[in-house]
């Protein structure tokens, strides 16, 4: 593998987006690249307010704003704004009325969690979790970490955190519960099956990776969590290494809810050498095919990726694109169909808004917003499969790439 021209290569596509900073939010945008850096200048409330009413009014990918009138907000609030807190309440009004659920102001406690998810770490225990029928479960526990050694599994229920019960609780304040500054102690009750187990672990901090890989019987497995990581290209180079030896790939995308657009651009170019990735349609229907760069390493193996209603954003350009170039079968279950493009706009008072700019079609001109990408061959998990831990989208993955192996 010729590393230095594949470096170069990220770096290229570094250069094309602007990348300063990469920030996640909670809803997982695809996000441009055109971050910075936190803005420490300070205003008034009411002038913050006025800032995101001209910045909507300039930025946002449908002029005719949800088709009203925007100028009915601008002078809305005038003399009512004392605090952050009432411009917070009167910018989620203004934005409530774009109809656009991935466009958010962040107040400085949010905008925060973007610099911590932007290192790819974060000091806590470990776990990933979702809200299953109004509980709180974990879904992975990552290696090597507190929640590991203190023998966290997945499927746990998280009853309470200190003797804060979770339920009611969104994911995410769940998780801002757990995290906690470094070798802090952090008490934990969990369901497993009929018995509660209490557990005091101390928290961590925890490099998160957002690639992993196996390799089983000449097939290569390679998961990818997130797109979000800077290190994410150089983590997925690093899984085709180790499985470069293989016969055909199993990626998997299950659960990846997106992230950054040069990354999934980055890695859809290794197995498409030519031809457009994503078209991005921006304000007033200007569009911009990002097209396939020439690089020396290429990845020709057969290829089934795994999808379900979590892969979104970024997921949906991969898949998309290798769907759309008959390069890869999809496997599993619709995808969750995230077609908008956001920008994470550094504001004053360290606040920052994320403002949906534009959206993606597919190589094929394929709008998939609110559709998603049906899958090439369903395949259904079932709570039946969750309890015996039987990964049937998986082996039918395997069973289809043996296959196309054994026909070459």
């Amino acid at each position: 593998m010729k590393r230095k021209k594949l470096y170069i290569f990220i770096g290229m596509v570094v250069a094309l987006f602007g990348l300063n900073k990469a920030f996640m939010v909670f809803n997982n945008p695809i996000m441009t690249g055109n971050e910075e850096l936190i803005n420490h200048d300070y205003i008034s409330s009411q002038k913050l307010v006025e800032n995101v009413w001209n910045i909507v009014k300039k930025h946002y990918y449908d002029p005719t704003m949800n088709e009203q009138d925007w100028y009915r907000w601008k002078h809305r609030y005038d003399g009512q704004i004392k605090n952050d807190d009432d411009a917070k309440v009167a910018i989620d009004t203004m934005l409530a009325s774009l109809n656009d659920p991935y466009s958010r102001f962040m107040d400085k406690e949010e905008y925060n969690e973007q610099n911590t998810s932007i290192n790819s770490k974060i000091c806590g225990i470990g776990v990933n979790i979702i809200s299953d029928a109004g509980k709180i479960r974990i879904i992975n526990v990552i290696d090597g970490t507190p929640a590991q050694n203190s023998n966290l599994q997945a499927g746990d229920v998280i009853l309470d955190i200190d003797g804060k019960e979770t339920s009611g609780l969104s994911v995410s304040e769940v998780a801002n519960l757990v995290r906690g500054a470094e070798n802090t102690p952090v008490q934990i009750t969990i369901l497993r099956n009929s018995d509660k187990l209490t557990k005091k672990i101390i928290r961590k901090e925890i490099k998160i990776k957002t690639v992993k890989s196996s390799v089983d019987n000449r097939i290569g497995y390679i998961q990818i969590n997130s797109f979000i990581g800077s290190t994410t290209p150089n983590e997925f180079l690093e899984a085709a290494e180790r499985t470069k030896n293989t016969d055909g790939l199993v990626i998997d995308l299950r659960g990846n809810t997106g992230g950054l657009l040069p990354n999934a651009i980055f890695i859809a170019n290794l197995f498409i050498p030519e031809g457009k990735l994503v078209s991005i349609v921006g304000r007033n229907g200007y569009k911009y095919d990002i097209q396939a760069q020439n690089t020396d390493f290429r990845i020709n193996k057969p290829v089934v990726i795994l999808v379900d209603g979590g892969s979104a954003s970024a997921s949906e350009i991969f898949s998309g694109a290798m769907k759309d170039y008959n390069r890869a079968t999809l496997v599993g279950t619709k995808t969750f169909g995230k077609g908008m493009v956001q920008k994470i706009i550094p504001l004053e008072n360290e606040t920052g808004l994320n403002l949906t700019v534009a959206k993606y079609l597919t190589p094929s001109g394929t709008d998939i917003n609110k559709k998603g990408i049906n899958p090439d061959i369903e395949v259904q998990f079932t709570e039946k499969n969750l309890r015996n831990k039987e990964d049937v989208q998986l082996q039918t993955a395997k069973n289809i790439l043996s296959k196309m192996i054994s026909k070459n």
